[in-house]
């Protein structure tokens, strides 16, 4: 970890509320100390556990898996809120967030009023995963409440959970408001008219449920910090064009060879990015699994991880929700469509393209976002190693900043061939820009 003196000013601030804890509960330093590392537990697992359900939750595809981490990121971030008043609560930053419930009378305990709220809210988000999702969060929950309640009064035990848990309640009500808590047919519209353009986006697969696009009224989801869905809209893409030599021609082309001069390191950083669904923690999840090695590495206290998690929970849902609107405002089609009628009609990506318009590109919008959050809070030039996939058998992969590895997921779309570079670098600026209204959220009093 780096040294305080070395660290940008926001990081001090918050690892200073941490310190400042001790005498905020008016407890000995070596029992708050004890108890800071409880809360820590209880926070990072439940989030580990978010991400597998995230992977074994049929609806969970990249828009909808950033939305949950937003409220699960927003809703812990609040629970500590509640009783340091060094922090700084987000109601009143969000959209539509009313302040929450104060706390009770009478002493409460940090981990046992997070894991009150974080098994109320993961359970409501994820009510929909399969047994063994259910199996794993009824497990979870057994586990983290007898580790945050050991060594505590019953008394405490009972008014902190109950405390945690009308935190959720109240986050969950809000949840339930902003347009994307029910997704029916996995997210694919029962009814869908295509566009007749010869630019405008057509199925990339024979897959009966997708022949419609993904979530095509995502856009209309209420923003978390942003002032409306569009207002970090892309500019127009590249006039489409079908003449070689024109613009868009030369933009496609060069995602065709691209793909057929594949490097090693290329092909790998396309897997290392993919996130696909059902197989991943998703595009999301990804970034959020990085914060999570950083607070383990750099032993980082409940406070800053809970800020973090909800900054970029925040930006990402919002990325989502901004490069939606882009992409079916301009509806445009995939690089396999246009290569197949102009290039080659034999040509195949290397990865599989996903099931909705091209530009601009989703995972470089949310990495632009998480990004820009990241670096505000850790600093430019933060080098982290990233072993999200190590388990899948890819190997760990190292960044001397969060700018680095938001370039290369961009990058890792061209590689895979489904995405022109114009919809990388247009969604990493699309990112960017959302990622600020984020970053600038207070979460120190």
């Amino acid at each position: 970890m780096a040294r305080e003196d070395t660290m940008p000013m926001h990081r001090r601030q918050v690892l200073g509320l941490a310190l400042a804890a001790p005498a905020l509960l008016r407890v000995p330093p070596a029992l708050a100390a004890d108890r800071a590392d409880v809360s820590r537990k209880v926070l990072l697992t439940w989030h580990k556990l978010v991400l597998e359900l995230v992977r074994h939750t049929a609806t969970y595809v990249p828009p909808v898996a950033a939305r949950a981490f937003a409220y699960v990121g927003i809703t812990a971030h609040e629970a500590l809120s509640s009783g340091n008043p060094a922090l700084r609560s987000l109601a009143g930053q969000l959209s539509d967030l009313a302040p929450l419930p104060a706390r009770a009378s009478g002493v409460h305990d940090e981990a046992c009023v997070l894991h009150g709220a974080l098994q109320a809210v993961v359970g409501e988000l994820f009510a929909n995963t399969g047994p063994t999702g259910l199996r794993a969060m009824q497990a979870m929950g057994r586990k983290m409440g007898e580790t945050a309640s050991t060594g505590i009064d019953g008394a405490v035990v009972a008014r902190s959970v109950a405390h945690g848990e009308a935190i959720a309640e109240r986050i969950l009500a809000w949840a339930a408001a902003d347009g994307g808590a029910v997704i029916e047919n996995m997210g694919f519209p029962m009814n869908y008219t295509p566009g007749t353009r010869p630019q405008d986006w057509v199925p990339t697969n024979l897959i009966r449920l997708q022949q419609a696009p993904l979530l095509p009224g995502w856009s209309n989801c209420r923003p978390f910090a942003l002032p409306s869905s569009d207002a970090c809209d892309a500019p127009p893409h590249p006039d489409y064009d079908e003449a070689p030599g024109s613009a868009f021609h030369d933009a496609a082309l060069e995602v065709y060879e691209t793909s057929r001069n594949l490097t090693q390191d290329q092909k790998l950083i396309a897997r290392f990015w993919s996130d696909d669904p059902m197989l991943t923690p998703t595009p999301a999840g990804h970034w959020i699994s990085i914060v999570l090695q950083i607070a383990d590495r750099d032993s980082l206290p409940a406070e800053a991880i809970s800020a973090t998690l909800a900054k970029l929970g925040v930006a990402q849902a919002d990325a989502f929700i901004s490069c939606w609107s882009t992409k079916f405002r301009y509806n445009l089609l995939r690089p396999v469509t246009y290569i197949n009628r102009h290039i080659d009609p034999s040509w195949e990506p290397f990865l599989i393209t996903p099931p909705f318009p091209e530009y601009t590109s989703g995972h470089s919008t949310q990495s632009g976002a998480a990004m820009t959050v990241l670096t505000s809070v850790l600093g430019e030039g933060f080098a982290f190693d990233d072993a999200t996939h190590e388990d899948e058998g890819l190997p760990v992969r190292s960044f001397p900043s969060f700018a680095a590895a938001a370039e290369e997921a961009a990058m890792s779309r061209l590689y895979g061939g489904i995405h022109f570079r114009f919809g990388n670098e247009r969604g990493l600026d699309q990112g960017r820009a959302v990622g600020a209204y984020a970053a600038a959220l207070k979460t120190e009093a």
